[in-house]
């Protein structure tokens, strides 16, 4: 699997998310209490981007009356239709056998390691010949 850098890790603080494109594909990135998750940002119901749909949690209940909330923060939202998934396992509360995001592995890791140096940007000889600027390229 292609590594990608999408963002610095000070970038995503908890509490927050950013959508990134990799290779065509729409991705939200999301920092939950410090645990980075990243799902596919297009829902499979209508394709809305959920990087904007609101982080819920699940209520519970053991019979009428009775409620209980649980995983603050770890259901995402769609933002068009309520649609609801579990930002752990990407799975459906609509429909959680047939429907689900894709999942993508995501990790913070030391620049060097990720990154590796030195940067050297591609270069091509310029001349200007009777009033026509000219790029040599190989």
């Amino acid at each position: 699997m292609t590594r990608h850098v999408v963002a610095r890790a000070a970038d995503l603080p908890p509490g927050t998310r950013k959508k990134v494109s990799v290779e065509n594909r729409d991705i939200v990135v999301l920092n939950i209490k410090g645990e980075l998750f990243a799902l596919s940002d297009k829902c499979p119901h209508k394709g809305a981007s959920l990087c904007g749909g609101l982080l819920t949690r699940l209520v519970r209940s053991d019979g009428p009356g009775d409620y209980q909330y649980e995983r603050k923060g770890e259901i995402l939202r769609c933002p068009w239709h309520q649609w609801e998934f579990d930002v752990r396992t990407g799975r459906s509360y609509c429909d959680p056998r047939r429907m689900r995001l894709m999942q993508f592995p995501v990790a913070v890791e030391a620049g060097a390691s990720v990154v590796e140096g030195p940067y050297k940007a591609e270069t091509f000889n310029v001349s200007i010949e009777d009033d026509y600027i000219v790029l040599d390229v190989p």
